[in-house]
């Protein structure tokens, strides 16, 4: 089975046992290091996440995995908050970051350039309007979703 299979059946699955908790399912991964192979699973909430809302989640994820059965490997499974620096994922995940500083990467060079860091001015109509600093100006691009390899907050110092 491949990782990409093993997130898309966990994250079927645990939506539902993590929406029950009152939390939002931010992203799951499944990846190999060592020797060993992790499952992971980020929640959050608009508050944060505490430990007892990591540990509840876990024992319910892992009953439920036991019980399904649906990697055919052994794994850790760890249940964290995404942190500071959460994955942009979903078009509510781009939505809710508006006015936020973000890290962006694309599949293909845009005007040169595939990572942009910047505020998240909006998100409409399936495109990430971002304004980033080049050279001593700002600059106000377009980014349509399909082009974008991966998304994050993106914390300043």
């Amino acid at each position: 089975m491949t990782k990409r299979k093993v997130t898309e059946i966990v994250e079927e699955l645990a939506t539902p046992l993590v929406e029950g908790e009152g939390l939002e399912l931010v992203d799951v991964e499944y990846k190999k290091e060592g020797a060993n192979w992790f499952l992971r699973i980020f929640i959050d909430k608009p508050e944060g996440v505490d430990i007892d809302d990591c540990g509840r989640v876990s024992e319910r994820v892992s009953d439920m995995l036991d019980e399904v059965d649906p990697i055919p490997t052994s794994y850790f499974l760890e249940v964290s908050s995404p942190g500071a620096e959460r994955p942009l994922k979903k078009p509510a995940d781009f939505e809710r970051s508006i006015g936020k500083h973000v890290y962006i990467t694309t599949y293909e060079p845009v005007n040169g350039q595939k990572s942009f860091e910047g505020l998240l001015e909006g998100y409409e109509g399936g495109a990430l309007t971002v304004t980033v600093a080049v050279k001593e100006a700002k600059k106000t691009i377009t980014l349509p979703a399909e082009s974008i390899a991966s998304a994050r907050l993106a914390v300043v110092f």
